[in-house]
């Protein structure tokens, strides 16, 4: 049963995963993948069969508890498992997937995500239905877990995942990485990059972090690293503590078309490497992603613009900070650009085939510049750390946050987000309160 509409095909909201173990052994040279997971879940309704995400690799073989032989079926998208006894509602259960293939990007009305080769290495771009490209899950963008990923490849590669680096063992030209991410994290966001890449620490005042970069990008991947602790104090100032255990950012030797946020980290092509602001504010933007997407996350993909414009407000912020324009003319700016776009897009609803489109970001970006118009300085950050905090490691929806606002400020503003949120004209920005 899902519970998105953007994305009916994925997921399945009779049960909730607790925890991923993940077990794989990958070979760069001809891309074969063969994993093995064990998934520790919780139903919620009961359970006739237990639906499991997995696209282009084949299951082998599927354990249920204690069960001597599960059955199990699979189709392109999915496998079905059927337990000998239904699953009661509230039971806990452990399925154990053994599969292998050649994993690939899978195709959807997005374009292609999930796991993909570089020219010398992968990277893991999910966002928003890739993850059952390389592993099974329940791929349900509010199903929050906790991650524990062993990688063993040719020991040429670094691998970087979510988490903490909790071992790394080599035999046989081959290293075994171990990460643990026990802060509970969607699917979309557990990446994996896998490339010859040196390590350096990004210096933080109290936080774990590294850029991890090719040795012949060395100079513009530091250099890039580098504005990053500026950008943090900043954040930490308007948003609250930094909500994760660890930052890192991972620069390939191929151009990519967009960077991308993962849990405690992001992924730069070397093309975003070159000090001009179009790549500056886009690292400011997925740092931002680490408050606003990954530790509060949603509920359901309808309501994206509660992770695009705050981390597209994030930019503004810091086009002011580090002495480039001010927040204010960057959104006049786009008010500008927006007022001569199509009148047809609704933030608070705006369609799956939409809900990627740059106008979703300017937009949520402008809604947040017009609140804090209204309600000030002081009780606009204030209002952003205490989302920060009250949904900090979980979700959130769209009324949530107009709840929280209401409640930090002190009076209704039922009407301003009407105006942003709900109706397809953009409204006029407020003068400052």
């Amino acid at each position: 049963m899902s519970v998105d509409p953007y994305a009916p095909e994925s997921g399945d909201a009779s049960y909730r995963v607790l925890e991923y173990r993940l077990s794989l052994r990958y070979k760069v040279a001809t891309n074969r993948l063969d994993g093995e997971a064990t998934i520790l879940a919780e139903a919620t309704a009961p359970l006739a069969g237990v639906h499991l995400d997995l696209v282009g690799l084949t299951a082998s073989r599927v354990r249920l508890d204690e069960e001597k032989r599960t059955r199990f079926r699979q189709d392109s998208r999915r496998v079905t498992v059927k337990p000998a006894t239904p699953i009661e509602a509230g039971q806990r259960f452990t399925l154990e997937v053994r599969y292998a293939g050649s994993p690939q990007p899978r195709g959807s009305r997005w374009g292609r995500h999930g796991w993909e080769e570089l020219e010398d290495g992968v990277l893991v771009a999910a966002q928003p239905v890739g993850a059952p490209t390389w592993f099974p899950c329940n791929d349900r963008v509010a199903d929050k877990a906790r991650y524990r990923i062993e990688l063993t490849t040719e020991d040429a590669y670094t691998v970087v995942a979510p988490g903490r680096l909790a071992g790394r063992t080599t035999a046989g030209g081959r290293t075994t990485w171990t990460y643990v991410e026990d802060i509970p994290t969607s699917t979309y966001l557990v990446e994996v990059h896998i490339g010859r890449y040196r390590t350096e620490a990004i210096p933080f005042p109290a936080l774990p972090g590294a850029v991890h970069y090719p040795p012949a990008l060395r100079g513009p991947s530091t250099a890039t690293a580098g504005r990053v602790p500026g950008m943090l104090a900043l954040f930490e100032r308007c948003f609250g503590p930094y909500p994760l255990d660890r930052y890192d950012m991972v620069i390939t030797a191929d151009r990519l078309e967009i960077p991308l946020e993962g849990q405690g980290m992001a992924v730069f092509g070397s093309n975003f490497t070159d000090g001009h602001w179009e790549s500056e504010r886009l690292v400011a933007h997925e740092l931002a992603h680490q408050w606003f997407g990954n530790s509060v996350g949603l509920t359901t993909w309808r309501d994206i613009w509660l992770n695009e414009g705050f981390a597209c407000y994030a930019e503004w912020l810091w086009s002011q900070e580090s002495g480039g324009p001010s927040t204010h003319h960057q959104a006049k700016k786009h008010w500008a650009i927006l007022a001569d776009l199509p009148q047809d897009l609704v933030l608070s609803d705006p369609g799956p085939d939409l809900m990627f489109d740059d106008r979703v970001y300017k937009r949520g970006a402008l809604t947040l510049h017009a609140l804090r118009r209204v309600v000030g300085d002081d009780a606009f950050f204030a209002i952003l750390r205490a989302w920060s905090a009250a949904r900090r490691h979980g979700t959130g929806t769209t009324a949530d946050f107009i709840a929280l606002a209401e409640d930090v400020a002190g009076w209704r503003l039922g009407a301003l987000f009407t105006d942003w949120l709900d109706r397809p004209r953009l409204p006029k920005l407020p003068h400052r309160s």
